[in-house]
């Protein structure tokens, strides 16, 4: 078990667990690309180490943390600094995610927002959703703490769908947090079908 892995109830951890491992066989999640994190008190989290693997989330590959940060955030996933600002700004966040569907990361490369043609996609997403443009690459990780909790306060949603990049979600509750990413990524998949089916 982690040195630095205090104890998760197992409830929390299951249910992380099998999330992580459903988003996994989704491919939301890379083998070694996203993360999964929880709140565990006001200023606490646990979150995926640097070397977990998706479909098999344990004690041995996560990690609790402050959201300040210590010694500990050198063995977490890379994303740790930007969870952790989202769990200071968003009080009501409980759970956080980030993820790469790959019919989302392939559409928001051609389009600014995402525009649903689906059902599902409208009455839970909405009309039309923002796809954010991070602009320039190479200097993403140092800003992308700051700017991702301050472009999700622009739209007042739960995720925000980043161009080129991926989906980070947050949510009350983890189910509904996998459930919002899971329609982003199947109405992204409706629309790609759609346009395919256009052009024949």
């Amino acid at each position: 078990m982690s040195a630095h892995f205090n104890d998760v109830d197992d409830k929390l951890l299951y249910s992380l667990k099998r999330v992580s491992l459903a988003m996994f066989r989704k491919n939301f999640f890379g083998i070694f690309h996203g993360s999964i994190s929880a709140r565990l008190t006001n200023d606490g989290f646990v979150i995926n180490s640097k070397r977990a693997v998706f479909d098999d989330l344990n004690p041995n590959n996560l990690i609790s943390l402050n959201t300040q940060k210590d010694y500990r955030w050198n063995e977490a996933s890379i994303d740790t600094p930007i969870h952790a600002q989202i769990y200071k700004t968003f009080k009501n966040a409980k759970f956080i995610a980030y993820t790469m569907p790959p019919y989302t990361v392939s559409y928001s490369l051609k389009h600014p927002y995402l525009q649903p043609l689906d059902f599902f996609g409208q009455q839970i997403l909405g009309e039309q959703i923002a796809i954010w443009d991070i602009g320039n690459y190479s200097s993403w990780y140092e800003r992308a703490p700051f700017e991702i909790s301050s472009e999700i306060t622009k739209d007042n949603k739960r995720f925000l769908i980043i161009k080129g990049y991926g989906i980070y979600a947050f949510d009350r509750d983890l189910h509904s947090l996998a459930k919002n990413i899971a329609i982003i990524e199947n109405t992204c998949k409706i629309l790609h079908f759609n346009a395919d089916l256009h052009t024949h």
